[in-house]
């Protein structure tokens, strides 16, 4: 039996609520199962779903912390039978107490502190004595060893995703609708932060549209930035350019997506915030689409540059522009595209699972 400790699960939204998903689901193939995840007053629909057992902790985020370990520690005295304890993340094992064997995953942000900061040996207290610690791409492990975390206990495994599924007619019509039949279409699905990067993204097109008068950026989120973006969009006069979209159906965004041409996000780092991976890259090349992402993170596990992708100094907007155009210019992102579909299928669970057998 495999127990999971999790922060972050289904039905909240994001990357690692759609990894813990994918890992309990896949674990739960090969042995028995159990998740403590914190509470979500939509919880009942998920848990009912799967043939595995969810425990949920509620509270405020202090007293769930201290509850949920309590509940974790004490469900351990009495089943033996737990083989290894997976965490989400660091704080998810702080007050374990366990000889059991111990997984946990790391991701960039939650460890990118100052290597010898009060932070920073809890971090290793913790990690440094964890049988595997699982980073999500080749950039994090990096980090960790540059943080401290002893290289031995290292391993990268990607996040998985599950294969696409057919898209409804209906929202396929809608999505060409929205974009207009335009010949070059962009696209970036992501929180609007500053590490995403998209008013880079948004200074490019400036220029980008007097070469391609009929290109078109489609921006499926929301978040701090928001405001800013869409007041950059008016300054610009990129109105009839830049399309924002948010609280859209999972349909709607996948038809979306298939009918871009390129899914760019050359996403940088901001004070300690860096993208450890980016899921979306491979989301996007499930449908034949390539993606431009930036140097800064782990990117470049999800894009192959030259084949898949291109990868660009985020900070530089000529790179951003040129890799555009790159793969703009006689339809490029074709051909990237056919191998990005390709590549993708090396990121799905029933491959990424296997990893994590290894290691179990």
């Amino acid at each position: 039996m495999y127990l999971l400790i999790t922060r972050t699960f289904p039905p909240e939204l994001g990357g690692m609520q759609n990894l813990m998903w994918g890992l309990a689901r896949s674990l739960s193939k090969i042995d028995l199962i159990k998740v403590f995840a914190d509470y979500h007053e939509n919880h009942n629909e998920i848990d009912n779903s799967v043939s595995f057992s969810i425990e949920r902790i509620s509270g405020i985020k202090l007293i769930r912390k201290y509850r949920k370990s309590f509940l974790v520690n004490e469900y351990l005295d009495r089943n033996s039978n737990v083989k290894c304890i997976i965490a989400d993340h660091w704080k998810s094992l702080e007050l374990i107490k366990s000889n059991k064997k111990k997984i946990c995953l790391i991701h960039s942000k939650e460890i990118n502190h100052l290597r010898g900061s009060r932070i920073n040996k809890k971090i290793l207290e913790i990690l440094n004595n964890t049988d595997h610690v699982v980073a999500n791409s080749k950039y994090t492990m990096q980090l960790a060893i540059d943080i401290g975390v002893e290289e031995n206990r290292l391993v990268v495994i990607n996040p998985g995703v599950d294969p696409v599924s057919e898209i409804p007619k209906e929202d396929l019509k809608e999505a060409d609708i929205i974009l207009k039949k335009k010949k070059q279409r962009l696209i970036t699905v992501s929180r609007f932060d500053k590490r995403k990067n998209h008013e880079k993204i948004i200074m490019a097109l400036r220029n980008l549209k007097e070469v391609y008068p009929d290109i078109i950026y489609t921006c499926i989120g929301y978040g701090d930035e928001e405001n800013k973006l869409i007041n950059l969009v008016n300054e610009l006069k990129l109105n009839d350019q830049v399309i924002f979209l948010k609280n859209i159906s999972d349909n709607l965004k996948n038809a979306l997506v298939s009918k871009s041409h390129i899914f760019v996000m050359p996403s940088i780092m901001h004070k300690k915030s860096v993208e450890g991976f980016g899921i979306a890259f491979v989301e996007a090349a499930q449908y034949g689409i390539p993606s431009i992402g930036g140097k800064h993170g782990g990117a470049s596990d999800a894009i192959i540059h030259k084949r898949t992708g291109l990868i660009c100094d985020g900070n530089n907007l000529d790179e951003i522009y040129s890799s555009l155009n790159e793969l703009l210019q006689e339809n490029k992102y074709l051909e990237f595209g056919k191998q990005a579909k390709e590549n993708s299928q090396n990121f799905l669970w029933n491959n990424i699972i296997e990893k994590y057998r290894k290691i179990l």
